[in-house]
């Protein structure tokens, strides 16, 4: 069975950024009847929060991802303390004592020699004298994982064949002094565990794949296949940061975004599939390909969700649409079906419905005011339908010559303040002869 992860740190809300690889997993899982696991990376006692892991598993739900399975590493460090002591017996994973200090003056020595700076393994010449010495001074050591030094090739089902040559990384620190494990070791012995056989993320990953795939060979694990997607940008071309403060998926929901329209934003830029309404999740998943995924850039353009959140909302049909529109004090299929193509979110609808409600400040020019005058007294008798509109223009037309926008707008201006909105013809029905007599002067 295929078996996908989705894996964020709770340390803060989720952005796009985040969601792209979350939604990318989902819709593979999706697409291949498989099982999607969500995994809190929140081993960082320091910065992660329950509150946020609820935060995240909120925004998930409102995206519309319910996952099969959800794990916490907080609750997982036997296994990792278990494939710590396996790494040690085998010899792959040794004690180093250098300070951070002592590893900045290293590496500033090498950078001034022309040579890359990586780890030296001094810490693998020391003697268990030393080694105690150490200790005794109060120093407490980090662990380093003993890479082969080897190319690591790999098949990336998005970027083809590829190569990390570990030869040129130093050995990677897996455990902090504190005792603390860094992300590599709790995720590679979390993907063996669970069984996880797509890995699916960011491109900025690509280069840890060749040591992961080294540490899951040392444990004796299964490979799983990789995907590494490119990179979701803001319009600058900056990526998304929980650092940097960027928009998190929770302001788009506060903002009044469709989940639809944030999902096919986050996952479909910069892929060749179009930006456009999607019948839901499962649809995408059904057409998008990993293979879709641009090695290019993938800038999310504010303007094109504004563009995409309106068409979503305007194809709501009023059977969607009457739950929400209760809920906002507004009843009835004509107010929904006059109002909603003027819609870019669905809580605009709140202040388009003052048009009906009012009150309405009127706005038209002094030069207009004898034309309206004339159209308050050529306003037809009641009862009003569909062809009141035409009769009244018609008749206005007849009396003063004015046609097209000449004749329109100030009609516009006076009946709504605004000078664009609904279909005149349908807002004159609902608004009744009584209050356009009311808004003309």
């Amino acid at each position: 069975m295929t078996v996908v992860r989705w894996a964020p740190s709770p340390t803060g809300r989720i952005h796009l950024g985040n969601a792209r690889p979350a939604l990318l997993n989902w819709f593979f899982a999706r697409r291949n009847g498989g099982r999607y696991i969500l995994r809190m990376d929140d081993t960082d006692h320091a910065r992660s929060t329950r509150a946020f892991a609820d935060g995240i598993e909120e925004d998930l739900a409102w995206l519309g991802v319910v996952p099969d399975l959800l794990v916490r590493q907080s609750e997982r460090t036997d296994l990792y303390d278990a494939a710590r002591d396996k790494l040690i017996a085998s010899g792959r994973l040794y004690a180093c004592y250098e300070t951070e200090e002592e590893l900045d003056r290293k590496r500033a020595r090498d950078r001034l020699l022309g040579k890359p700076p990586i780890y030296d393994r001094a810490a693998l010449e020391l003697s268990a004298e030393d080694r105690a010495r150490l200790e005794a001074e109060g120093r407490k050591p980090h662990w380093r994982f003993k890479l082969d030094g080897r190319p690591v090739q790999f098949n990336d089902l998005i970027k083809g064949a590829q190569t990390v040559n570990t030869a040129s990384m130093s050995d990677p620190v897996l455990i902090r002094a504190d005792g603390s494990y860094l992300y590599t070791l709790p995720s590679v012995v979390d993907d063996i565990d669970l069984g996880v056989t797509h890995v699916i993320r960011g491109e900025d990953h690509v280069s840890n794949t060749g040591t992961q795939i080294e540490i899951i060979e040392a444990l004796g694990g299964a490979i799983p296949q990789f995907a590494h997607h490119n990179l979701l940008t803001d319009a600058q071309g900056q990526g998304f940061s929980k650092r940097l403060g960027s928009q998190s998926i929770a302001d788009f929901r506060a903002e009044g975004y469709e989940p639809l329209a944030i999902a096919i934003m986050a996952t479909l830029t910069g892929t060749s599939l179009p930006i456009e309404p999607y019948a839901g999740l499962d649809d995408i998943a059904a057409r998008l390909e990993l293979s879709m995924i641009s090695h290019g850039a993938a800038r999310f353009d504010p303007a094109e969700l504004d563009g995409l959140n309106s068409r979503l909302v305007h194809a709501l049909s009023y059977e969607q649409a009457a739950p929400r529109l209760s809920a906002l004090g507004l009843e009835g299929e004509a107010i929904w079906m006059l109002l909603r193509e003027n819609l870019v979110r669905f809580g605009d609808i709140a202040e388009w419905s003052k048009l009906l409600t009012g009150p309405v400040e009127p706005a038209y020019a002094p030069e207009d005011r004898d034309f309206l005058a004339l159209a308050r007294a050529l306003l037809p008798p009641d009862p009003w339908d569909d062809t009141t509109w035409s009769k009244w223009t018609d008749a206005l037309k007849t009396s003063t010559g004015r046609k097209g926008k000449a004749l329109f707008m100030p009609l516009r201006l006076a009946l709504t303040g605004r000078s664009d909105g609904p279909e005149l013809k349908s807002l004159l029905v609902l608004l009744g002869r009584t209050e356009c007599l009311a808004r003309l002067p």
